[in-house]
């Protein structure tokens, strides 16, 4: 099927204001449309949405609806069951349930007797929406009607007459405000010159205003093609349906090609004004198309959707429970690994953005800009430390942004590297992801943070070794000390037993370095780095030093927390100390035995007792 209708530039789409939609400055409240040279702004179409559960899941999904800030909701097809018309009156009965600005729509195919139980169910209503449908494509009509096209549209005019009658021209349903909307059913596959003609007919029938426009809702029932082809018969419809400013063009995509998001996205880029559909995609068959990944699309766009997604964790949990459906893991925005990172380049990436923006001290109002992640997690009710997961294949970055987390712990590069070795080993021997917890427990393990290390100070004091005289002072001045070794005296715990031990060195950490060698531990500093954990009093000094044993390329890795930075690095030093032990199984310490009478043991520098 042929049709002419050469594309036009994209008239107004995604920033069109929403229908009925109350705000300063915005017509009252009534209904506007903007202009088609808006630039972006901060409005966003309509969103419709359709609920499909059933009793006390119906009620509570309907009252997220409301939380999260729907204004048009699907609530029953009422002549379909007694429990969808009681589930209805039940919401208008129930004082404080339906807020005033919120549209109660109920569904009916185009069958005279269920449109009057249709309408019956909305009485009492404050905003009643009435929604008939028929399906006007050739397949339906030879296959499933019989219908020719003369007895389609007289029977949409006819219905349209009949839900007139019963609502706004009843003067007993004074007491209602009411709307319309009409679905040429399968619109997708039907010819749309056939679709103009019946939406003609029905809008005569209607009568709308542009204060309470008709919604003509232009549905994919089946999506039969690309996204393209859908936003070309949209734009083709509102190009030539007459007096369009009366006329709300509504979208109905279904995803049954796994297109639907950009089928609507496109289509109203075309001129749609509306979107009907689900949160999560549910629906017939593949789902209708997903208005989480609609609005937050918008979202990260600059463009709010003027729904409340800041908590999708209570969201996904009432539909969930609601549907007796799991949202997948990788449903765009809602699943659990939306915003997680397992390979190491992409850790690294987001670990290096955070970092970036916190030393430029970006906040809130700043523009995000994090490799990987295209929006802020805390946004949608995330946490930071969901963002990495970690598992045999995770390089250095995502164990260091946990540990960073976690434990305020800054891990410099080497230490990165070495920590992410004993992370992907534990992985492989797990054969799974690690948790948060499992790896910070794991860090400290490691490297002696809370187990007992091979190494710990029972007591010490360092001294300025005086054997040595201090170049002369001068007159009436202090002798300058400050380049004289320092010397280690200490009582140092091996595995238990304690040993009393002393060292020289240009300071505490080679002093206590030079020590170690007296129980057997030869190791050289190859690298030192610090910072303060908290602030004020309760500040803290993390140490990390990196050690090679003497005559090989083995290296070694400490890690020391303390109030005192001086005692910071000597458990630094000896953590290392003990990791170099736990390398050497079975390797004695001492270099020679001490006596096991003795509790504390006198070594000179040598080893000799």
């Amino acid at each position: 099927m042929a049709v002419k209708n050469p594309r036009q530039g994209a008239a107004m789409a995604v920033y069109r204001s929403s229908r009925w939609q109350s705000e300063s400055g915005r017509s009252n409240g009534k209904s506007i449309y903007l202009e088609t040279t808006l630039p972006i702004s901060h409005w966003a179409n309509l969103w419709f949405g359709i609920i499909l559960q059933s009793g006390d899941e119906k009620w509570r999904f309907f009252k997220m609806l409301i939380d999260i800030g729907y204004k048009e909701i699907e609530v029953s097809f009422p002549s379909a069951s007694q429990t969808d018309f009681d589930f209805t009156r039940r919401l208008i009965e129930t004082p404080g349930t339906v807020p005033d600005d919120v549209w109660l729509q109920v569904l009916s195919p185009c069958r005279e007797d269920l449109i009057k139980r249709t309408v019956e169910s909305l009485k009492g209503a404050k905003k009643g929406l009435i929604h008939i449908y028929l399906a006007t494509s050739e397949c339906f009509r030879r296959v499933v009607f019989n219908f020719s096209e003369e007895e389609t549209l007289e029977l949409a005019v006819r219905c349209t007459k009949l839900v007139r009658s019963l609502t706004k021209d009843d003067p007993s349903t004074a007491g209602t405000e009411w709307a319309f909307e009409f679905s040429p059913e399968t619109f997708s596959d039907t010819n749309p010159d056939f679709v103009l003609k019946v939406c003609e007919a029905v809008k005569a029938a209607w009568e709308p205003s542009v204060e309470n426009p008709i919604i003509f809702n232009l549905p994919a029932t089946v999506e039969m093609a690309t996204p393209n082809v859908y936003a070309d018969q949209i734009e083709y419809f509102c190009r030539h349906i007459s007096e369009r400013e009366k006329i709300c063009v509504s979208l109905h995509p279904h995803n049954d090609r796994g297109t639907s998001t950009a089928a609507a996205e496109l289509a109203q880029m075309a001129g749609a004004d509306r979107v009907e559909g689900c949160l999560f995609g549910n629906g017939e068959r593949t789902g209708n198309v997903d208005l989480v990944t609609l609005g937050l699309n918008l979202y990260t766009q600059g463009i709010h959707p003027n729904i409340d997604f800041s908590d999708l964790g209570r969201i996904i949990d009432t539909v969930e429970i609601c549907n007796k459906i799991p949202v997948h893991q990788r449903a765009p925005y809602g699943g659990s690994l939306v915003v997680c990172a397992f390979s190491g380049s992409h850790q690294d990436a987001i670990k290096k953005g955070f970092e970036l923006r916190e030393r430029e001290a970006k906040g809130y109002d700043d523009p995000w800009q994090i490799p990987y992640l295209p929006l802020d997690p805390q946004d949608i009710g995330r946490t930071y430390e969901a963002v990495i997961r970690v598992n045999s294949q995770s390089g250095k970055g995502g164990a260091a942004w946990i540990i960073l987390r976690g434990l305020q712990l800054d891990l410099p590069r080497g230490l990165q590297v070495a920590f992410s070795k004993v992370v992907q080993k534990n992985a492989d021997s797990l054969g799974r992801e690690l948790l948060p917890k499992e790896i910070t427990a794991l860090f400290e393990q490691t490297y002696f943070l809370t187990d007992n290390p091979r190494f710990s100070i029972v007591d010490y004091n360092i001294t300025t070794d005086r054997s040595r005289s201090p170049a002369p002072a001068e007159p009436g001045k202090t002798p300058v000390t400050k380049d004289l070794m320092r010397v280690f005296n200490g009582v140092i715990s091996v595995d238990g037993r304690e040993f009393k031990l002393q060292g020289r060195g240009n300071g505490p950490i080679s002093s206590l370095a030079n020590a170690l060698r007296g129980v057997g531990v030869n190791l050289d500093v190859q690298d030192y780095k610090e910072h303060a954990i908290g602030r004020g009093r309760d500040v803290k000094a993390a140490t990390y030093i990196e050690c090679t044993a003497a005559g090989s390329q083995m290296r070694v890795w400490g890690v020391g927390i303390h109030e005192d930075v001086v005692q910071s690095s000597l458990i630094a030093l000896l953590s290392a100390a003990s990791n170099f032990a736990s390398s050497r199984p079975g390797s004695p310490f001492v270099a020679k035995p001490a006596n096991v009478n003795d509790n504390v043991v006198e070594l000179n520098l040598n080893g000799s007792t």
